[in-house]
């Protein structure tokens, strides 16, 4: 599904697919409200229909909501629109821990990732 262009919970303008997981895709947006560069990860169609992966979604959404570290995202938002789970996020600028691995190796330290 593509959803760029789509404004989710009347404020976050979906701009372009940023990453994949197995879960869930990630997507740059603008936050319409604060004016402000976003991540939003949205739950793959195939999981919606499934309680228990929307469980396990909304457990990370509420899991790391609650955490507050300088190397974890914050956690803005959560919700659900037209069978969309979604969890809105800081935006991070910079390399995936996928793109470090390949290039260092998967011998990395904190200080790498950090």
């Amino acid at each position: 599904m593509n959803i760029e262009g789509k404004l989710l919970g009347s404020r976050y303008e979906m701009i372009e697919k940023i990453g994949n997981g197995g879960m869930s895709t990630v997507y740059r947006a603008i936050d319409k409200v604060l004016k402000r560069n976003v991540a939003v990860k949205i739950l793959r169609d195939e999981f919606t229909t499934d309680v228990e992966f929307i469980k396990r979604f909304e457990v990370e959404a509420q899991s790391a909501a609650r955490l507050t570290h300088p190397n974890i995202v914050s956690i803005y938002d959560v919700g659900v629109e037209d069978n969309l789970y979604y969890i809105v996020m800081e935006l991070i600028q910079g390399k995936t821990l996928k793109e470090i691995i390949i290039e260092e190796g998967r011998t990395i330290t904190m200080e790498m990732v950090s």
